[in-house]
């Protein structure tokens, strides 16, 4: 699965090149296939989450989150391959590709397991990895909604949009909602309010247990669901909507579990920099870190 605007270059070559010498078919989507001109079959998104071994995202985050959301159905191995930024899901660089295929071919990797917000039921349903968002469209009114928990009434909110999040999605919307870090090792839900004006202002988590119901009240503007920062459709007041954790939905690939979690620390200690890292090397005499005042070296290495 590629990154819709990112060039793949040699990365999606090696991965060719990989499978041809291993005796592996490619599948890729037909807007992904039309980027390159190697051997690959040509599938639906359906089909991909039918019939794939394994996944390998070329991308960021978002494409990550992408590319979990295809198989959540039917959960297999998805390996990040970071040709993004500040990636939190992503582990593998390019450089390091063709010895992660080969890993995964052996099976030599652990599987750490995320769980999914599944929104509504039926044919109308929605997967999210990260977070759902019910967000004011500019020019119409606040978002007013009533929350409830496992069946009790919980309050109501009167803010410019919820952001309700999974573990894994607390270092994204929520977390600059205020919202606290969570570990990946818990199974929660996060709720935050975006700019609260009236009734619940602070954040609230509750167990995979509990299903999470959100009302939109009459009077209500009329806003924009967001599943993982992609726009689903636009809410009416009166409407319902039943959110759910799924356990285990995704399958993320690592390889060095405790690597990917320093750099995370490093990339999540850069999120609260009033500067990017080369404005940092501006700023210090001779472009050294180490001769930054201590608050800016709180981060550690700036390239982790």
């Amino acid at each position: 699965m590629l990154h819709p605007r990112r060039d793949p270059g040699d990365v999606l070559d090696a991965i060719g090149r990989w499978a041809a010498s291993h005796g592996s078919r490619l599948l890729m989507r037909a807007e992904d296939a039309a980027r390159w001109d190697g051997d690959a079959k040509v599938v639906s998104d359906a089909e991909l989450g039918e019939l794939a071994d394994a996944v390998v995202s070329l991308g960021g985050d978002g494409t990550m989150l992408g590319a979990l959301r295809l198989v959540a159905k039917r959960p297999v191995p998805v390996l990040g391959v970071n040709l993004g930024n500040l990636g939190f899901l992503v582990e593998v660089q390019p450089e390091e590709l063709p010895q992660a295929l080969d890993r995964l071919e052996r099976l030599d990797f652990t599987i750490e397991q995320h769980s999914a917000l599944w929104i509504g039921s039926g044919g109308d349903e929605a997967v999210a990895f990260n977070d759902l968002a019910l967000v004011r469209v500019p020019g119409d009114g606040v978002v007013e909604a009533a929350l409830t928990v496992g069946g009790q009434r919980m309050g109501r909110y009167r803010c410019d949009g919820l952001v309700i999040s999974t573990s894994i999605g607390s270092t994204a919307y929520a977390y600059s909602a205020g919202g606290p870090v969570v570990s990946p090792m818990l199974d929660a839900v996060v709720v935050a309010a975006l700019a609260p004006m009236s009734g619940i202002s602070r954040p609230m988590v509750t167990s995979a247990e509990e299903p999470l119901r959100l009302t939109l009240l009459e009077g209500s503007g009329c806003p924009a669901i967001e599943a993982d920062g992609t726009m689903l459709r636009r809410m009416e007041p009166g409407e319902v909507i039943d959110v759910r954790l799924a356990l285990g939905a995704g399958q993320v690939v690592r390889l060095d579990q405790d690597l990917h979690q320093r750099r995370n620390q490093v990339k999540l200690s850069l999120l609260d920099l009033p500067f990017l890292p080369d404005e940092l090397r501006e700023l210090a005499p001779g472009g050294r870190v180490d001769q930054l005042p201590p608050g800016a070296q709180r981060s550690g290495p700036l390239h982790p």
